[in-house]
């Protein structure tokens, strides 16, 4: 069996084009579990009530695509297609076309994330939540991330500094109260949830949330304390590289300090590991 080729370009059908494909036939939906690695937590009730009522007219024309599920004995755990799965539930169907293929975990999230970010069905936190799981769990980094995904490095980077945000402000990025625009204003700054109730309360758009975030910033003590542009592109390159912030403060005698920081332990951990590998 061939290995999927990343690459987000190729597009869905060549990704299942590329896995072995034991049998295309319909089973009952009461075999079909989601999936575990399913990068999507909310479904539009609108756009689903939409599918529901198609389905009702003409079926289900596209196949899901499942795989054996390796903890339910008997069940088939879906790959591609679970807001088709929900909808045909919703429409009163006993059964579903679907694609049976042999999929690994990996090629499992792999599937998903590329069905969904091709659809645009994600919103940015959850995107986010997907890459930081291809990393976490099956050893990718940010440049395997872009290559498989089709999008540059600083995308996947900045789309990653969104789960650095507070619990409160993910949430409301997760409810659309405040959109990914607003949320990546805020990272970073130790007032964060403060300033997205600001948001939220005067309704700004995200120019007049950044003219906000200016008046709040704290003012620097003297403009000779300004980083100069190659230490703010040091920083940013640094950033871009591990996924967190960073902060390297030099006077005059070249002498100073570098500052990492961290909102969990992982992210600790994740530091000790880089300084660790320069040993």
């Amino acid at each position: 069996m061939n290995k999927i080729k990343k690459g987000l370009g190729r597009g869905l059908s060549s990704l299942i084009g590329e896995t072995k494909v034991e049998k295309k036939n319909n089973l009952s939906l009461s075999e079909i579990v989601p999936n575990k690695y399913q990068p999507r937590k909310n479904f539009d009730k609108e756009n689903l009530n939409d599918l529901t009522n198609s389905i009702k007219e003409r079926g289900v024309i596209q196949p899901i695509i499942v795989r054996k599920s390796n903890t339910e004995n008997s069940k088939y755990e879906i790959i591609a297609g679970e807001r088709r799965w929900l909808a045909a539930q919703k429409a009163g169907l006993q059964e579903i076309p679907v694609v049976v293929t042999d999929a690994d975990d990996l090629k499992s999230l792999e599937f998903a994330i590329v069905e969904n970010v091709q659809r645009h069905d994600l919103n940015p936190l959850e995107e986010a939540q997907g890459y930081k799981r291809l990393i976490d769990e099956f050893a990718y980094d940010q440049d395997k991330v872009s290559k498989f995904i089709g999008k540059s490095r600083s995308y996947i980077s900045n789309s990653l500094r969104l789960l650095n945000l507070p619990k409160e402000v993910l949430d409301f990025v997760e409810q659309k109260k405040i959109t990914a625009g607003h949320a990546k204003i805020l990272v970073g700054l130790d007032n964060a949830a403060f300033l997205a109730n600001k948001f939220i309360e005067k309704k700004l758009s995200v120019r007049q949330a950044e003219n906000l975030v200016k008046i709040f910033r704290k003012p620097k003590s003297s403009t000779s304390n300004k980083p100069d542009s190659n230490i703010r592109e040091l920083e940013n390159s640094i950033s871009e590289k591990i996924g967190l912030n960073v902060s390297i403060k030099n006077n005059k005698s070249n002498k100073g300090t570098i500052s990492f920081y961290y909102k969990e332990l992982d992210q600790l951990n994740k530091i000790i590991d880089i300084i660790k590998s320069g040993y």
